[in-house]
């Protein structure tokens, strides 16, 4: 029995369904959703030569030589793609940009080739608006807390063992401060915000009186930008601040950024270019905030890194927690309580994780 077209889109999201995008690869690349696969009826040089046929000729012509470029040998091999999607993903849809030609077309010739494939109406446009118009509704009619402390103080390790709570860094893919770069790199800016709004939605629907627990987080995450109406909700929410010992930090901050990055590096690029690749980001991230640092500062820290990079090369990694020290007590801890002054949301409750813990568990 064929299953419809569809355009119940919570449920899309809510079930992680399965769907094949038929755009051109610089529109996927542009925006997609989770679990969603890059599958192009043409390329995007097919589909420029298709759109310069459509300005000039017409939608008659264009048509035509759609189906001149993608015929033959191409046609069969593209055919061969998406029916093994169909077969993998029996629960799927496909779609396009507005659920027009280019996905009627696909549908058309996966039934011809006695496959009966659903796809989503009005294409990516109505999914993305749907994810739009759901944000701005949860963000306008949820209540939020904050989680800030000191750099360091692992946040985010604590976010993610509590209920109600949405991991912004983990969908920007980023650690979130200057030197929170990953190798596997950044979403895309619309990758992000569709991801972020299914996080909402599925948050909201499960627990709808819950209020959401989010890390606190400058306007940038690496170069995810959070869209301006959670922002402005966040810069008034309560706060909750984890208390975290200098030293605690730094330990912290020696497993996050020396030893799980070289870890990832390393993983990226195998052992010797990951290590280079290694040195080569934390050099970088350091050189970025050197105006802030002031010139003797940066000069100091960029010394105090070098030796410790040449000394882990060796096999002694327990240099760097000097310059993390530093960077902590002279950098990033006044930035912090400069930034605290500007908090408009009020002081919740304050303690350590295990504190918190206990805390959010009784409210």
């Amino acid at each position: 029995m064929s299953r419809p077209d569809c355009d119940q889109f919570a449920e899309i999201f809510l079930r992680d369904t399965p769907m094949m995008d038929l755009r051109a690869p610089l529109e996927f690349k542009k925006g997609a959703f989770p679990h969603t696969v890059s599958l192009p009826l043409m390329t995007d040089q097919e589909r420029a030569k298709v759109g310069t046929c459509y300005k000039k000729q017409g939608q008659d012509e264009a048509i035509k030589l759609g189906h001149q470029l993608v015929s033959g040998r191409i046609k069969d091999e593209r055919m061969e793609k998406w029916l093994a999607f169909a077969r993998a993903n029996p629960d799927g849809y496909l779609y396009c940009w507005r659920g027009g030609l280019r996905s009627q077309t696909v549908q058309q010739w996966l039934k011809d080739a006695g496959c009966d494939y659903p796809r989503i109406v009005g294409g990516y446009k109505a999914l993305r608006r749907f994810l739009i118009d759901t944000q701005e509704r949860i963000v306008a009619d949820s209540s939020f807390r904050i989680l800030a402390g000191h750099t360091g103080c692992a946040k985010t390790d604590l976010l993610n063992t509590l209920p109600d709570t949405i991991d912004l860094e983990g969908l920007a893919n980023h650690r979130g401060s200057t030197f929170g770069k990953r190798p596997s790199g950044q979403p895309p800016q619309l990758d992000f915000e569709n991801s972020l709004a299914i996080a909402l939605f599925r948050q909201n629907h499960a627990r709808p009186q819950a209020k959401i627990l989010l890390e606190d987080e400058s306007m940038l995450i690496g170069r995810c930008a959070i869209p301006d109406n959670l922002r402005a909700k966040m810069a008034e929410a309560p706060l909750i601040i984890v208390e975290s010992t200098l030293e605690e930090r730094v330990e912290h901050s020696f497993r996050n950024y020396i030893l799980n990055k070289l870890e990832e590096w390393q993983q990226a690029e195998g052992e010797e270019q990951g290590f280079a690749a290694f040195a080569d980001d934390l050099t970088q991230s350091l050189f970025k905030i050197r105006k802030r640092l002031g010139g003797v500062r940066f000069q100091t820290l960029n010394d105090l890194l070098q030796q410790a990079l040449a000394e882990q090369e060796k096999g002694d990694n327990s240099l760097h927690r000097e310059w993390i020290r530093i960077l902590l007590d002279d950098y990033y801890d006044p930035m912090y309580n400069y930034q605290m002054t500007l908090k408009k949301g009020p002081v919740e409750f304050r303690g350590t994780a295990a504190d918190i813990k206990a805390y959010l568990n009784d409210h």
